[in-house]
């Protein structure tokens, strides 16, 4: 038989995710009740009269998953292999190129290993280009990103605390954020305009902060807490405390036992968010996580903010977009988390900010750019050298939030199978969410998926979901321990999820054996788990937890 790691989108044979060569499939005693043996154009794959998926029953278990009334008038494409040896078990549509939605990070933390590697680190420096005449510095300080992701108010705090360690209180000049290690392209192609204030559609620059340990870099926290009697305006408070947006409180507090309808939304092309709506006395409130509007100048406020406090005052203006001199001398620096670390909240909560930061930097090492063009073609060059056919895909950004993105189930298949022969693949694998796994950094996306089954604990996956797309592509261990990579696309349906028929396909893979497999009968959306009645990830629909 023929190994889906071998064949390349174009027939070549390409790098394999094989870990024994010399593999041989053990003989089952049954055949196909799905006939498979068909060549399938593009990919090259081969199933001969006779031959064994591996599971008895398999095809007829997913095909009747597939044909739920949640799928009518929908497309899938579904793949499953043996990890081993890349055995092709089942197929649907396998050249379908569908939507991916978040998917698409899979290549995206792929080539990012690969490409940048496991330890790479985002510098933050200070650095000054001026003369020192005591504690006082004659010219301008320079705030330099490279992109990091992960910088948070207080990563800035360190920053002017070892300023004002160097000796340094005045400095008579201007404050110039550097963010041109990326061009100014801040927000990705064909990213609905609709997303713009949401965090997870936040704009991408070189120098950004993040409000929290989830590193969700380019915005802030507003947090809206009822008046103390009934028509008061509510209290508006934001994380991390700055003066970079301003708020426009049009909401009022209602009487107690009230309706809690607040809006909170930033105003097109500013700082300026809205708060519209009622919250009632001794009510909830509302807590919203909202992008800025250009980010540089967000992380500019609050390092300068941070040097205030530390005793430093900075007598010019803060300009942004200055690319600092190559004389410039350093005068503080903070280090972010290495990547084979950071793919952790990247891939668990599938944070789109990580993965466009992730492309440009790519772009930036491979060529010398920092853009999405530069970056893509840098993700491509990885796919290609794995076997994946770059010609027969379409990836406009690192995330997948944009809906031009098209992947096919056999293309992520084969990257799966790839990816197991890579030196950096345990850590990358470590950064999949875990099914019914409940610490979120565990389980991320998947800890309230496939509880109480075999899948528990065993399957990991990427998750992804947009309005009429949803996929999850991943491992699981099968009732024999035999480890199985799936792929399940599925796109232009019209049920509110169809995430219960993802589980169902994955849970069946647990449940099967060499001799036996029984269909799953996937279940409505479930209580327990959030995802299965929206259209959004589960880690973007914040303060909700997954």
């Amino acid at each position: 038989m023929r190994r889906l790691a071998e064949t390349g989108e174009t027939g070549e044979t390409g790098e394999t995710g094989e870990t024994n060569r010399s593999h041989k499939p053990r003989r089952r005693a049954w055949t196909w009740a799905v006939v498979l043996g068909v060549l399938v154009a593009g990919l090259g794959w081969s199933a001969p009269a006779g031959a064994d998926p591996g599971t008895s029953g398999l095809p007829e278990a997913i095909d009747t998953i597939l044909g739920d009334s949640r799928m009518e008038g929908g497309a899938a494409s579904v793949v499953v292999a043996e990890a081993a040896g890349g055995d092709l078990l089942y197929q649907h549509a396998p050249t379908s190129r569908l939507m991916p939605a978040s998917n698409t990070k899979l290549p995206t933390s792929a080539a990012a290993m690969e490409i940048l590697g496991p330890d790479h680190t985002f510098t933050t420096d200070v650095l000054a280009a001026g003369r020192r005449h005591g504690a006082t510095l004659k010219g301008d300080l320079y705030l330099r990103g490279t992109g990091d992701p992960t910088a948070l108010a207080a990563d800035y705090d360190s920053l002017a605390a070892q300023v004002a360690a160097a000796g340094v209180s005045r400095v008579d000049g201007r404050l110039l954020a550097d963010d041109t290690r990326f061009d100014r392209n801040r927000l990705g192609r064909a990213w609905a305009a609709d997303d713009e204030s949401s965090y997870y559609s936040a704009q991408i620059s070189a120098l950004s902060v993040a409000p929290d340990t989830d590193y969700d870099t380019g915005s802030v926290i507003v947090e809206v807490a009822p008046g103390a009697a009934a028509g008061d305006k509510p209290k508006v408070t934001v994380t991390p405390k700055t003066t970079y947006v301003n708020f426009d409180v049009r909401a009022t507090t209602g009487a107690a036992g009230g309706a809690n309808d607040l809006t909170v939304e930033r105003e097109h092309g500013t700082n300026t968010i809205v708060v519209s709506g009622t919250t009632p006395v001794g009510g909830s409130g509302a807590q919203e996580w909202v992008s800025v509007w250009e980010p540089t100048g967000y992380a500019a406020a609050v390092f300068r903010d941070a040097l205030t406090a530390h005793g430093v005052q900075v007598t010019g203006a803060t300009r942004l977009g200055r690319a600092t001199p190559a004389t410039a001398r350093r005068l503080a620096s903070h280090a972010s988390m290495p990547l084979k670390d950071l793919l952790i909240p990247f891939m668990k909560l599938s944070n789109n900010m990580h993965a466009e930061i992730l492309t440009k930097t790519m772009g930036l090492k491979v060529s010398g750019e920092g853009s999405w063009s530069a970056g893509l073609a840098a993700v491509s060059g990885y796919l290609k050298g794995v076997g994946v056919d770059p010609g027969k895909l379409r990836q406009v950004d690192g995330s997948g939030l944009s809906r031009m993105n098209n992947l096919t189930a056999g293309q992520f298949a084969k990257l799966l199978l790839a990816v197991r022969a890579e030196p950096w693949y345990a850590a990358w694998r470590t950064s999949l969410p875990v099914a019914c796994a409940p610490e979120r950094f565990v389980g991320g996306t998947l800890r309230t998926r496939m509880c109480g089954t075999p899948a528990a604990l065993n399957a990991v996956g990427k998750t992804g979901s947009l309005t009429g797309a949803s996929a999850l592509s991943g491992y699981v261990k099968d009732a024999d321990g035999r480890e199985l990579v799936y792929s399940i696309v599925l796109n232009n349906y019209l049920a509110a999820s169809v995430k219960p028929l993802e589980d169902a396909i994955v849970v069946t893979l647990a449940r099967s054996t060499a001799d036996a497999t029984a269909t799953v009968k996937p279940t409505g959306p479930g209580a327990r788990s959030a995802e299965r009645t929206t259209d959004l990830e589960c880690s973007w629909r914040k303060p909700a937890r997954c």
